[in-house]
């Protein structure tokens, strides 16, 4: 099942001229990037089977390379719905046709959370509509089955509401005064982990750096607009290359006994020598 939905969104993606890469192993399946966008998708037959720590890292790694982070599934325990998003660990998740519908810039406004299916209300657009049909607050109060004072606050805030008084609410003024659920803006900054000497040093020199453990690179620093993804190694990830050439990345293996050909590579040694961040950088660029 997996395999076939990842088929699917690959041939998609592609249609839709984005560019991917595949990856094993790690905790994002496909990397797509169109232009200045960047997508990182996890594939799942069922969303529940997806570990915390495959998803933090997800999200940090997302906040580096400025991309959205997602998960598409066709169930999570229950099969996902059409049109409604749901969340796993903060990163959005939903189905198939449900992507298809955000890529056509056809978003959502239903998402599934603890208080069941809920949608945002605009404050501002639905008191600019209550007051442009002549509703008062007591008689849009009455329509839709709340008090005043839920009316005053739900005009005062982007509020959520049941679906089934947004359907009231929809009825009386249509979609307009409700929230987008824009699923490729969602943007966290998870606080970056930096235990190891190298991570530590890349901190020293100004970089912004967190080390995964379910990625092909073992650290990924930014400073600026230079992304530099790190392995500590012998052995290259032979997904390296193509990752970072589609990230606009560089790449850089620090290794204790082999010398990998062909690619930006160091001692620990030479590593914890650099001074500044642009002797790092222009070493880098000039491999």
């Amino acid at each position: 099942m997996k395999h076939t939905l990842l088929d699917k969104l690959n041939a998609f993606l592609l249609k839709n001229e984005f560019t991917i890469k595949n990856l094993t192993r790690t905790c994002f399946d496909i990397l797509a990037r169109k232009k200045e966008q960047i997508l990182l998708v996890k594939v799942l037959e069922d969303a529940n089977s997806v570990s915390r720590q495959s998803t933090e890292e997800m999200v940090a790694v997302a906040s580096y390379i400025t991309a959205s982070p997602l998960i598409i599934a066709e169930k999570a325990g229950d099969k996902l719905e059409d049109n409604i998003v749901y969340s796993r660990f903060g990163i959005y998740t939903l189905n198939f046709s449900t992507f298809l519908n955000c890529i056509n810039n056809k978003f959502p406004f239903i998402k599934r959370s603890h208080a069941g299916l809920t949608i945002s209300v605009i404050g501002k657009k639905l008191r600019e509509k209550r007051e442009e049909m002549g509703y008062s607050l007591n008689s849009l109060s009455k329509k839709i089955g709340v008090t005043s004072r839920m009316v005053i606050k739900y005009e005062s805030e982007n509020s959520e509401m049941t679906v089934n008084r947004a359907m009231k609410l929809y009825d009386l003024f249509g979609n307009n005064v409700f929230n987008e659920i824009d699923i490729f803006n969602q943007r966290q900054h998870p606080a970056s982990r930096f235990e190891t000497e190298v991570s530590k040093k890349y901190v020293e020199l100004g970089f912004d750096a967190t080390e995964t453990k379910k990625t092909p690179f073992d650290i990924i620093a930014r400073k600026e607009d230079e992304i530099i993804l790190t392995e500590v190694s012998d052995k290259v990830n032979p997904q390296m290359e193509s990752l970072s050439k589609l990230l606009e990345a560089d790449n850089l293996v620090i290794f204790q006994k082999k010398k990998p050909k062909n690619i930006p590579s160091m001692t620990k040694e030479e590593f914890m020598d650099f001074d500044k961040a642009n002797e790092l950088v222009r070493f880098l660029k000039e491999f």
